[in-house]
């Protein structure tokens, strides 16, 4: 199998493959606390992990390159647990500003970011319309565990989704890096978890509309774990990787993202043609 990783293949190799048109993923996330159980490369491990598994699948029909996953985002809300690195907003816009201005020296058009962290959602929305228009490249973001809800829902026992150190979290390890999962400390994990399905907030002002900054203190009191890691097993966890990356790959085929951006910056742009 060709190799779809960026830092495995040499600098004629990329050149070829900017030629060709290929897509570049950009895995992203965190170095951030997991409870007692797990260690702080979660985030990292399991963005990467699902980028180069849903890049190969899509390498059988288009070129695509996976870069290194990006290992500091926003985690400020984490801090009460130590463990953490963060980024501040300005930097993280920054950073993925020098990667879009580097792809575009290098010759690349296409960028498809995999956030594995729930911190960057909402600044990876806004950064990635900004580079968009700054770059006029296609630039396109997404969370794994929502681009894949449905497919991580219908394998989970005890919630709906990707929680945090939780049962998909500690499955997905168990798979991929079960040396580093401290299973003695599961149970310890589990002691005093806000339930799984519980709305963050709930009872503390929060709603639906509502955006304001509540630490991880506030949100997982206790251990820093949100869901019940005691559902977690290997086998499920690698069910969870291989749907995600399954579905990833859909999505990064779906040509409808992959149009020019609008220009709508450009001078003399106001009320011109919308046709």
């Amino acid at each position: 199998m060709e190799p779809v990783e960026w830092a495995h293949l040499t600098a004629p190799e990329l050149k070829e493959k900017a030629e060709a048109g290929a897509l570049v993923v950009l895995p992203m996330a965190s170095l951030e606390q997991h409870g007692p159980h797990l260690p702080t490369i979660v985030d990292t491990r399991l963005a990467t992990e699902v980028s180069v598994r849903a890049a190969r699948i899509l390498a059988r029909s288009e070129p695509v390159v996976v870069l290194p996953c990006q290992w500091m985002g926003l985690s400020e809300h984490h801090f009460p647990f130590g463990g953490t690195i963060s980024l501040d907003y300005a930097t993280f816009h920054n950073v993925l500003r020098s990667i879009c201005r580097s792809l575009r020296a290098d010759g690349f058009r296409r960028l498809f970011i995999v956030n594995g962290h729930g911190g960057n959602t909402d600044p990876l929305a806004v950064s990635t319309r900004e580079l968009a228009h700054e770059f006029g490249m296609a630039v396109v973001g997404g969370t794994y565990w929502l681009i894949a809800a449905e497919e991580i829902g219908a394998l989970l026992a005890t919630q709906r989704n990707v929680q945090h150190a939780c049962e998909a979290e500690t499955s997905m390890m168990l798979a991929v890096e079960p040396s580093l999962v401290r299973r003695g400390q599961i149970e310890a994990a589990a002691r005093g978890v806000i339930a799984p399905n519980e709305v963050a907030g709930t009872g503390q002002g929060d709603r639906p509309g509502i955006q304001r900054f509540r630490s991880f203190a506030e949100r997982a009191p206790g251990t820093g774990v949100r869901g019940d890691p005691r559902a977690a097993t290997a086998e499920k966890g690698e069910a969870l990787v291989e749907a995600i990356a399954r579905k990833l790959a859909e999505v990064m085929a779906n040509p409808a993202l992959w149009t020019v951006p609008d220009a709508v910056w450009d001078s003399e742009r106001a009320f011109g043609s919308t046709g």
